[in-house]
């Protein structure tokens, strides 16, 4: 269910609250991610989602934007939905979310999680990642931030905004 970057090795991976993560298989190098221990499921922002059929399949497409504060580098994206599931929100509300495999690669280790797509418009981060993607290998220290280094510094100014 996971693969390792370069190494083979099975042991726990330190991050921190706070990682730049990618997504290789959807051309997205650079995504601010917040590590969240609290949510079982890794959740991405995504937006114009709409479901289609593909060989009798159901399929969802969306876009990414990957910046914070700007319109910039967003990906059209196909993917098979993978699931469906009912998601608690962090102010209690629940709702049906869809669910898809996605390839993420956080400090230097890619794993293969199962990703709800929601509006995270409001948010701080453009992806959470959770439980499920972090009880593969990955230890949090919630008082560190970017172990897996920062981005280079035209990312961190796209994702403000600032091109």
């Amino acid at each position: 269910m996971y693969r390792v970057g370069k190494s083979t090795s099975h042991s726990n991976t330190l991050t921190g609250w706070r990682e730049w993560v990618s997504l290789p298989d959807l051309g997205v190098d650079w995504l601010k991610a917040k590590i969240d221990t609290g949510a079982r499921t890794s959740s991405l922002h995504a937006f114009d989602i709409e479901e289609f059929e593909r060989d009798g399949e159901s399929w969802v497409r969306f876009r990414v934007k990957p910046w914070q504060d700007s319109q910039e580098d967003a990906v059209v994206v196909e993917s098979p939905i993978h699931d469906r599931r009912a998601v608690r929100s962090s102010s209690g509300h629940a709702q049906q979310r869809i669910v898809v495999e996605l390839l993420i690669r956080l400090v230097d280790r890619e794993v293969l999680a199962e990703v709800t797509l929601s509006n995270r418009d409001e948010m701080g981060f453009r992806m959470l990642i959770g439980r499920e993607a972090l009880r593969r290998g990955f230890i949090v220290d919630p008082a560190r931030s970017f172990l897996g280094g920062r981005a280079p510094r035209e990312a961190r100014r796209r994702n403000r905004g600032r091109v």
